[in-house]
């Protein structure tokens, strides 16, 4: 009998506030370039208060991918920390209308903690800089899963953001336990190579004893294993996770899985806004697997994917997903 879900993510709940600007704002404003920074709500404040025009969305890294994964026709479910407040009800609004059961208890409209939210800016180039308030996102605990959910879906889908406390640690430990017992599979995302120095060695010892199926792209894979090239990371990486899906850009992606190397070409787009591309190849290459699909049709169908993200501002796709996956033959 199949299982009421798909894929089941555990992220962080933000919404996102896009603007474009160049390199000399980043200096001026201290901001490093390309890379997530937490910042607290006076930092926030301040940087909303210099940003140009700027677009509000739905947002975070796992929520992107449920909700790309939504959009494709799968029966997915995410679990987020929101308090119940204005950004609260948009991020809740937004991920159901995809059709994906969120239900995770708020916290109260006087909780101390407010909705978490992403202030994004997008150089020409098109990569995005973000930093990052995560609200009362960061207090996700064990507390608040749902065992009955997780026990009822194929694959999880653990967003590395959301590990920077030992509370949310023991959330991702409690998620694996309630799924594998009961079929289902964990995968996880490294999410950005700050996050992964911050650790290392807990993301490590997870990754080898819960995870997989393993994403990241060719920075974050080189930094959980400190090696000089990702050549040597992926061969560390064959004898610690039964799979890997590893992006490299321009060059497209790296599949490993059980000592197999599969490489899926990049699908040539012209970068608008690099915010969400590792998402959407996330999107694709589950949709895939909760398809059926062989490995190399993932990671083409996560390329697609990530191809169509780039080209627009904002993370989510905006071009039917399954037409694109049609004229590529991945249909």
């Amino acid at each position: 009998m199949a299982k009421k879900y798909q894929i089941v993510g555990v992220g962080n709940a933000l919404v996102d506030v896009l603007a474009k600007c160049d390199d000399a704002f980043l200096t001026e404003a201290g901001i490093d370039k390309g890379v997530m920074q937490l910042i607290d709500t006076d930092r926030a404040a301040e940087l909303y208060g210099k940003m140009g025009s700027a677009q509000e969305v739905s947002g975070g890294s796992a929520a992107n991918t449920i909700a790309g994964i939504a959009a494709l026709g799968g029966r997915t479910g995410f679990m987020a920390k929101v308090r119940d407040d204005q950004l609260g009800a948009i991020f809740a609004h937004d991920i159901q209308a995809q059709g994906t059961d969120f239900s995770t208890r708020q916290a109260p409209h006087d909780h101390a903690t407010e909705t978490g939210r992403c202030l994004v800016l997008v150089t020409p180039d098109g990569e995005r800089s973000m930093n990052t308030y995560l609200g009362v996102s960061s207090e996700m605990s064990a507390n608040d899963l749902d065992v009955g959910m997780l026990a009822n879906t194929d694959w999880i889908y653990l967003e590395g953001y959301l590990f920077d406390s030992p509370a949310n640690q023991a959330a991702f430990y409690m998620a694996a336990n309630a799924t594998k017992p009961a079929g289902g599979k964990v995968s996880l995302t490294l999410s950005d190579p700050f996050c992964v120095d911050r650790h290392r060695d807990a993301f490590r010892a997870f990754v080898k004893d819960h995870v997989d199926l393993l994403f990241c792209n060719e920075h974050e894979m080189q930094a959980l294993y400190q090696t000089e090239t990702l050549d040597e990371a992926l061969d560390i990486a064959a004898t610690e996770v039964e799979t890997v899906a590893c992006t490299a850009s321009e060059k497209g992606a790296y599949i490993l899985n059980s000592g197999e190397k599969i490489h899926a070409k990049a699908n040539p787009a012209t970068v608008v806004d690099a915010t969400g591309a590792g998402d959407m190849f996330a999107a694709g290459f589950l949709h895939g697997l909760a398809s059926g699909s062989d490995l190399l049709t993932c990671g083409e169908m996560g390329c697609v994917a990530a191809g169509e993200a780039i080209s627009h501002m904002g993370a989510r796709p905006e071009t039917d997903l399954k037409e694109l996956f049609a004229q590529h033959n991945l249909a």
